[in-house]
């Protein structure tokens, strides 16, 4: 069995990493992927990969397993597919700068949001001003397709590049479709959703015994559910969050 020592590579926040940290723990917690207070969970927050399998690595974790040499890798062998695709699709990027210039600050960003501290200047504004000034011609759904497809295989070539680590291909697939859905929703095209093996929901381990009522109460209705299956209980019965809660305050 494989263990993990995590952290390979020493991490600390960017110019962006905190702002799309809160941002994806916010959606995250919407669709109950993560926990209502993800936000306190030192396994979710941390910079750190955890080393128990069966935690999800968050993107902004990913530096600590994959360091910079890795990650720029990635982002070399994407630009190489990019440069060397149809006119309609290169030309956008060739009109900015060349392949090294499409590099740098794509890996830039990157290294920043993963925890590898503060790479990208500028932050939100020069990706704004990016996407709105430099590549609108791409921002649609034509557009979103084709790097969708080029960071696909990209991905499938680094695959074994990466780690024997099986949580690192989801996590960058996480980040993918976090900033896939935000490009969406800005520039108004459909979201296709070509990232769609993404972290699963958080597990964490809830006492009902060291709870008081009102940290019960504020469990949402599939935590508590979660926790009262892995305590053995037919949840089948209990029909409302109200009807949850008062199971749980039982136990």
């Amino acid at each position: 069995m494989i263990k993990f020592t995590y952290p390979n590579h020493p991490t600390r926040h960017g110019y962006m990493s905190e702002k799309i940290q809160g941002e994806y723990i916010t959606s995250a917690v919407s669709k109950e992927i993560l926990p209502v207070d993800a936000h306190r969970i030192p396994d979710i927050i941390s910079l750190n990969a955890s080393n128990n399998k069966s935690k999800p690595i968050q993107f902004w974790q990913l530096y600590s397993v994959l360091g910079q040499d890795t990650i720029v890798n990635i982002i070399e062998n994407f630009y190489g597919r990019v440069y060397e695709n149809e006119t309609w699709f290169t030309s956008v990027f060739a009109k900015v700068g060349d392949i090294g210039h499409h590099i740098n600050t794509q890996a830039s960003m990157w290294l920043d949001i993963m925890g590898g501290g503060p790479y990208y200047h500028g932050a939100d504004f020069r990706l704004n001003f990016h996407h709105k000034h430099n590549a609108i011609q791409l921002m649609n759904e034509k557009g979103a397709l084709r790097w969708s497809e080029l960071m696909l295989e990209t991905l499938d070539y680094s695959n074994k590049h990466i780690s024997s680590d099986p949580r690192i291909r989801i996590s960058i697939n996480t980040f993918l479709n976090h900033f896939m859905a935000k490009y969406s929703e800005d520039f108004k095209f459909k979201n296709i959703g070509f990232f769609k093996n993404t972290n699963p929901p958080y597990k964490q381990k809830i006492n009902f015994l060291k709870m008081s009522k009102e940290a019960i109460e504020s469990l949402t209705e599939y935590e508590l559910k979660q926790a009262l299956i892995e305590q053995g209980v037919n949840i089948s019965n209990y029909t409302s969050k109200e009807k949850l809660i008062n199971k749980a305050m039982m136990i």
